[in-house]
Order: structure tokens, then sequence, then C-alpha cells
């Protein structure tokens, strides 16, 4: 660890929220996921204008899967790359600056009507392309090259922003950004589930799944969901592209069920890990039923099961666990966790219903978007506490 960095971080006397990557941007985040649902809402119904270059379902897209994940995936990189490397984490006014940079890519979007494209595009990427090169810095100072890609898939994550600015609409930017979120969640994710369950197991006595490193069989459920996937960005509508996402949600069933989730009935902390990993493989069934049968389930409500499903849940199930772990508290979910995990499931399931029943789709919509504001405010007034001050 290098002196300067170390002063920095003793030597710190500001703000708890800028004393670590997970607290501004989880805080900011799950803000952002409720007041965005809000506004996305409002903009539908006509009751508000926003002076944006893009209409409301691309402007929604964007904001979930660029704006709220972005600043999930920063915060949890923040964190967790310290971990990786033995190095010590940005914090102080270089974590500020970089909160600063997600929020202007917010006014960016919003106010691209009047700045136009070009500085919109700027502003929104500047983030993501600081944080890709802090954290390549750390990584290869750190000399922990298996990290690398988890730095590559952010790449291509700040790529699918910028082509979705130059696109202006739902294509195949959000494709491939929705796709590498995917990716993030099947790899992060194969290491961190089985860890989280076998760590949980042991410390009750219980008979746990041997600790090994990624073994054959993930590496190739890997290869073969991120084959599946490109062929989605690819071709979206293609039925050699609805059968191998089939496949894919298959193999990615089987993995999960190598992880023994169905133990840890006791922790919701655990048990949300592997929810919200399911909701992976689901999507790719659901999607791939939608390419080969459209008349029968709206490949828009198929791709909510990824979007509201897999990444919703699986990034409150990792926002509300490290908050916890890194403040100070028990690792333990109380009843206010619960309900949170809950509405999401609920909204998720509820948007899927509108799109298998078109008729009520104006009702279930309204109430998905009801419980997705209700689980991420939840959470903003549970863990906001715990973000903004000291550690215990």
């Amino acid at each position: 660890m290098r002196a300067g960095t170390a002063a920095r971080m003793r030597g710190w006397a500001g703000p708890a929220v800028l004393s670590f990557g997970f607290r501004p941007f989880f805080l900011l985040g799950g803000l952002w996921a409720a007041g965005a649902m809000a506004v996305w809402i409002a903009m539908l119904s006509g009751d508000l204008t926003t002076p944006t270059r893009f209409d409301p379902v691309a402007w929604h897209a964007h904001e979930f899967l660029f704006g709220y994940l972005g600043a999930v995936i920063g915060g949890f990189l923040l964190t967790a790359v310290p971990n990786w490397t033995g190095r010590l984490p940005v914090t102080g006014w270089g974590l500020g600056g970089l909160v600063l940079l997600w929020l202007a890519g917010r006014v960016g979007v919003a106010t691209s009507e009047l700045i136009g494209p070009l500085a919109a595009g700027i502003l929104d990427l500047a983030f993501p392309v600081c944080l890709a090169a802090v954290l390549l810095h750390e990584v290869v100072v750190g000399r922990t090259w298996r990290n690398l890609p988890v730095l590559a898939l952010l790449a291509v994550f700040a790529t699918a922003n910028g082509l979705f600015h130059v696109e202006g609409t739902v294509g195949a930017g959000v494709r491939l950004g929705l796709a590498t979120a995917l990716m993030m969640i099947a790899f992060v994710g194969g290491r961190i589930v089985p860890s989280f369950t076998r760590n949980w197991l042991v410390k009750r006595g219980l008979d746990a799944p041997p600790s090994s490193p990624m073994q054959g069989f993930d590496k190739v459920t890997l290869a073969f969901t991120g084959a599946a996937l490109l062929l989605w960005v690819a071709w979206p509508d293609r039925a050699p592209t609805g059968a191998a996402l089939i496949v894919a949600g298959g193999v990615q069933v089987l993995r999960l069920a190598r992880w023994q989730g169905h133990r840890t009935r006791g922790e919701p902390l655990v048990w949300v890990l592997h929810a919200g990993y399911a909701f992976l493989p689901l999507g790719a069934l659901v999607m791939g039923a939608a390419i080969l049968a459209p008349d029968r389930v709206a490949p828009a409500a198929a791709q909510h099961l990824w979007m509201a499903g897999a990444i919703g849940l699986m990034t409150l199930a990792v926002m509300t666990r490290a908050t916890l772990g890194h403040t100070g508290r028990t690792l333990h979910a109380g009843p206010a966790t619960v309900a949170i995990y809950l509405a999401v499931i609920g909204a998720t399931f509820v948007r899927l219903w509108a799109g298998l029943w078109p008729a009520a789709a104006p009702v279930l919509h309204a109430a998905s978007g009801t419980l997705w504001t209700a689980a991420f405010l939840g959470f903003a007034m549970t863990y906001g506490p715990m973000l903004l001050l000291p550690r215990r």
C-alpha cells in the first residue's frame, strides 16, 4: 500500500458518506431507482415533461440500466476491489469527484434536448470511463490479474451506454448493456452466492458443499450463457436465439441448484442471493419462449424478469448485505429488509403478468411501479442512516 493513500485515508475528517465507495453510490442508487420510476410514471401520464431528447420508454430503460445500475456497480467495485487487491479504497474528495460525475450524467441525459446529444453523451460517459480507469490502476498495481474480466465487462457496459447515445432509442445498446449486466451477475454471483451459502451453513454446524474454485461446468455455463446473450443482442427475434436462450437458462438452473439455496431459508440475506440469481435463468427461459412464440408472451415482459428481477433483486441483496457488514451491523435481515425483498419480487411478477394479460396492463403497470418505488424508498429509509453515519 502506498503511504500517500494510507495517509489520505487516516486523515479524512469529512462526511462519513465519502469514507467508502458503497456509501454514496448505494444511497444515491436507491433514491434514483425510486425517483426515476416516479418521474417515468408522470412522463407516461403526461403530467411531466422534461427537456430530454429520449422518449419516455428509452429514458426509463437508460436511467435504470446505466443510471441506477451504474451507481450500484460503482459502489460495489469501489468496495470489492480493495479486498481483491489488498490496497486501500478510494476515499474523500476523490470519491466525491466520482459521485459528481455520476450526478452530471443524470443531469446530462435529462437535459439532452437543451445541451445537445454530444454534450449529453460526454457527461453521461465520464463516470463509467473514469471509474474504469481508477479500478484498472488498482488491479494493475495490486497485480490481481484474475479480476480483469470484471473490468472488461465494465468496459463493455460503458461501450453499450455510448451505443445507446448514438442510437437514441431502445435498441442494441440497451440489449448489450443488459447482457453485460447479466454476465456480471453470472460471473460475480458464481463467486459470492456459493461462498456466502457455505459460510452460513458452516457457522450453523451444517454439512456444506465443498469449497472449490470455479469448475469446468461453471466455465462452460458462463461461455454458453455469454454466447446466447450475444445472439440476443445481435438477432433478438430469431428462432436460433430463442433456442439458445432456453438451453442457457437450463444450464444456469443446474448451476444454481448445485449451490443448495433451499437450505438457507433461515436467513433472508442468503436466500435472497439465490432468489435474485434465479431470475437470470428464468428470464432466459421466458425470453426464449417469447422469441419462439411472440403471440403468447411479450418480449418486453420477459425482459423485465432480467431488469427488475435479476438486476433489481440481486443489487438489493448485495447492497443490504454490504451495508450491514461494512457498517458494523449483524449480518441478519430484519422485517423491513424482508419487506423490501418481497416488494421487488412482487413488482417483477406483476410486470410479467401485465405482459400476459394486456387488458389489465395499465393497472398492473401502476401496481408494479408502486411496489418497486416502495421497495427502494424502503431501502433508502432503512439503510440511509447506516450509509450516512460513521461505522459502529
